[in-house]
């Protein structure tokens, strides 16, 4: 069994801001796209355009409608994608050591050479995070594109994940969150970041932004009504010509 390193001083992840994602799955498309030509096995797809695709993702998107208690109903997207967590029960099942964690800077990878698909680590996740590929049948799961943040050959901005760097409503941040005084340190304080099923005693580095509280109007509120205000009660000019015309036809 794989043991996990001692905490370091760096723990890098993702704060993932619910109340600004709108379910585009631009992130999914770019997730696919890197890890398809970067690190590890490319994630294949099996039948794509039959009538039971299937493939590999390392970032998915779910949806939901939510109906709070004093509050309209609405719509709540949800990324999902493996977490990182710093007591990760899915490195220390594995059999052949080809989960591990990172020391440096606490990402959790596979090996993929190692890895012999007895689909342990899956089974000991309670997120789902990780996906047997189809056709190499090894694990996948993100990586935090760990090939993109450290490529100096990258420009600066382009030194983060995918799907990071590709969100159109700029939902996904990425950073240390072992500093305080980083951008995403800051967020998960100033708006209350939540770890998902703490309960579990993982610890995941990964932290979400709940939604906002929405407006809401008291009594009844017809919306439309400024816009069916008359601009004039008498016609002018041109339109007062046309009108005494249509009346005498």
């Amino acid at each position: 069994m794989t043991t996990l390193p001692p905490p370091g001083p760096v723990k890098l992840g993702l704060v993932i801001d619910l109340d600004t994602c709108v379910g585009c799955h631009a992130c999914v498309v770019a997730c696919k796209g890197w890890n398809d030509q970067a690190y590890g096995a490319p994630l294949s797809d099996q039948d794509p355009y039959g009538a039971a695709p299937s493939g590999t993702f390392l970032n998915r998107v779910h949806s939901y409608e939510v109906t709070p208690p004093d509050a309209p109903p609405q719509l709540v997207h949800f990324p999902k994608s493996c977490l990182h967590c710093e007591d990760a029960p899915c490195v220390t099942v594995c059999p052949t050591g080809a989960s591990y964690k990172r020391a440096e800077d606490g990402i959790v990878l596979v090996n993929e050479s190692a890895c012999i698909g007895c689909g342990l680590c899956a089974w000991a996740c309670p997120y789902g995070a990780r996906e047997m590929d189809g056709a190499e049948q090894v694990m996948k799961k993100c990586t935090l594109c760990v090939d993109r943040i450290y490529n100096e050959v990258l420009p600066e901005e382009d030194r983060q994940p995918a799907c990071v760097r590709t969100c159109p409503a700029k939902a996904r941040h990425f950073g240390d969150l072992n500093d305080p005084e980083s951008a995403v340190s800051q967020l998960v304080a100033e708006r209350g970041g939540i770890s998902l099923m703490p309960e579990m005693g993982t610890k995941p580095v990964n932290q979400y932004l709940p939604p906002r509280p929405h407006d809401t109007w008291e009594g009844e509120v017809d919306v439309l009504t400024p816009w069916l205000e008359p601009v004039a009660e008498e016609p002018k000019g041109f339109l007062a010509w046309l009108d005494k015309t249509l009346e005498r036809l």
